[in-house]
């Protein structure tokens, strides 16, 4: 399964949007966190830097909906130009219908879990969604370490994913760098989200490029 680096623009200079996609060129999306004060306790941003983000990505902009209702709000952050939507199983009330209906408006669609939230509910509903991202750290804030705690789960799903014959992807999100995306990527994550790993380093690219390298080494074919 190809081994995907999502770089999170919560980390890079928003007053520079354009310039800072640009130095995740090389990555394979831009992963863009939404945060909305009431889901989780930090408020970040909406539909208008979604649409900005696409109008100057080099790369496909990943959203990832840490808030209430997403059912109300996810088909919107769509339409302004989200490639990919990620809703909280936590959150969300009809986690089936609203996965069609973006899949409908030509997305792809996720569904992510906090570190505290079991798979079991969703081993039957995999093949609705194109991606399950398992947090790594609690949501909300960037910077936090990484929980090593997680990667049983992510072990778990991957072994499903495979036994059922599908395509899904595992993302991870959070803490995620060079000390920490070699055992994600061996229990079976192949799409990663880092921030800080990538846009406190001296060079974005380079950061990119190692991070996949890292993962690559590791991965389950």
């Amino acid at each position: 399964m190809t081994t995907l680096i999502s770089p999170s623009i919560l980390n890079s200079d928003i007053g520079h949007l354009a310039g800072e996609l640009e130095k995740i060129s090389n990555a394979d999306w831009a992963h863009v966190d939404v945060m909305d004060n009431h889901f989780v306790p930090n408020l970040t941003w909406g539909v208008p830097v979604i649409e900005a983000a696409k109008k100057y990505s080099p790369v496909p902009i990943d959203a990832h909906l840490m808030i209430a209702d997403p059912d109300r709000w996810v088909p919107s952050f769509v339409e302004a130009g989200a490639d990919s939507v990620t809703f909280h199983a936590e959150a969300v009330a009809a986690p089936i219908r609203l996965a069609r209906e973006v899949r409908g408006m030509g997305a792809r669609v996720g569904i992510a879990l906090n570190p505290a939230t079991q798979i079991d509910d969703y081993i039957d509903i995999l093949d609705e969604f194109d991606m399950v991202l398992c947090m790594t750290v609690e949501p909300g804030f960037g910077g936090q370490p990484f929980l090593t705690s997680v990667m049983p789960k992510v072990r778990r799903l991957r072994e499903l994913i495979n036994k059922k014959g599908l395509e899904t992807w595992i993302q991870v999100d959070g803490g995620v760098s060079v000390d920490t995306i070699e055992q994600a990527a061996e229990a079976g994550a192949n799409n990663f989200v880092a921030g800080s790993a990538v846009y406190r380093a001296e060079d974005a690219a380079n950061a990119v490029d190692q991070l996949r390298e890292l993962a690559r080494k590791c991965s389950h074919s």
